[in-house]
């Protein structure tokens, strides 16, 4: 071969020797969000983690605001090797493996600290085994982003009353679809790269996402109104393939593993000094935030009684629950 043609070798190709310790690669990072957001200071700090790490050796390209397609489609390429890693929210891991659904299961986390909890303990480790054995995707990062809350472009909701009549997105996920379903409406599933557009056009009236996502994404320019329904502790992990995980040399992984748990204490930190002032931010740009009434007590009660139980086998039984719940003391 000449080295003119050598050269030329393409880095998904040279990613794939790894193994033999001879070819630098660049790996490319999907990453849902647009920059600016949760997702994106996750992965900027693992790109800068994982770079120094490897002395420079290999690199990593982040592609914000779903250029390289929906989460879920970069879960599935991300299982067959033909994208090296993606950051997306949790839920949609959950349709390809179905255990990590106990995280977006209505009111189970209900801290920021419960979150960090139960991620980076021994529960974390065996949701990420669990989707390396269904998905063939391997969990290396959490990017921790807050609670869910409703926004939309129509009026106030502080009780289930209010929440009748609105068009909801969700993302396609089982769990939050069957949430909405038990306060009383029936939500719109969509892709999330689809979102904006159908909340600019008013195809939808509103949708949730943690404060952060929504400043980001700039919904304040879509949306009026935000509801603090914190029925989910929005999680956002990072995935590497597992079949290049496992291509790259002892020392590749370990650099990817370190730099997930730096990434990971990252996010955290950045969420306690950086959502508060969003908050203030999105009210001075002229959103209105409003409290559910009586503490959600109604949204708690139609959301566990009703959600809770259908999901118990697909979480692996209600005895994961009970793990989970018992970690966090209650």
């Amino acid at each position: 071969m000449t080295f003119q043609k050598a050269f030329a070798i393409p880095l998904v190709a040279a990613a794939s020797m790894l193994a033999t310790g001879a070819w630098a690669a660049t790996f490319k990072v999907a990453v849902g969000d647009a920059q600016g957001g949760t997702q994106w200071e996750l992965a900027t700090k693992f790109k800068q983690s994982f770079e120094q790490k490897t002395g420079g050796k290999h690199k990593l390209d982040l592609f914000p605001n779903g250029q390289l397609g929906s989460e879920e489609d970069t879960v599935n390429n991300a299982s067959m090797g033909t994208l090296d890693f993606s950051v997306l929210a949790v839920n949609n891991v959950t349709p390809f493996s179905p255990s990590v659904g106990v995280l977006t299961l209505p009111y189970v986390i209900q801290s920021a600290e419960e979150a960090k909890t139960i991620t980076m303990g021994e529960i974390g480790k065996e949701l990420t085994a669990n989707t390396v054995r269904d998905a063939n995707v391997r969990i290396v990062g959490w990017a921790y982003s807050g609670f869910r809350v409703l926004t939309n472009s129509k009026k106030p909701v502080r009780t289930l009353a209010d929440l009748q009549g609105l068009k909801i997105r969700v993302p396609k996920n089982e769990i939050m679809i069957a949430t909405y379903q038990a306060w009383g409406i029936n939500p719109t599933p969509m892709a999330w790269s689809e979102t904006f557009t159908a909340l600019q056009q008013r195809v939808v009236d509103g949708q949730d996402n943690p404060y952060i996502t929504v400043a980001a994404m700039k919904f304040n320019e879509v949306q009026k109104y935000i509801t603090n329904v914190r029925y989910v502790f929005s999680l956002e992990p990072m995935i590497v393939s597992e079949s290049v995980f496992k291509r790259q040399p002892a020392d590749v992984q370990k650099a990817i593993l370190e730099a997930g748990n730096e990434a990971s204490e990252h996010s955290y930190k950045w969420l306690m000094e950086t959502e508060d002032k969003i908050r203030k931010d999105l009210t001075a740009m002229g959103m209105q935030i409003d409290d559910a009434a009586n503490g959600e007590k109604e949204f708690i009660a139609k959301a566990s009684t009703a959600v809770w139980p259908k999901f118990y086998q697909s979480i692996g039984g209600k005895d994961k629950l009970d793990k989970v719940l018992k970690t966090l003391g209650r």
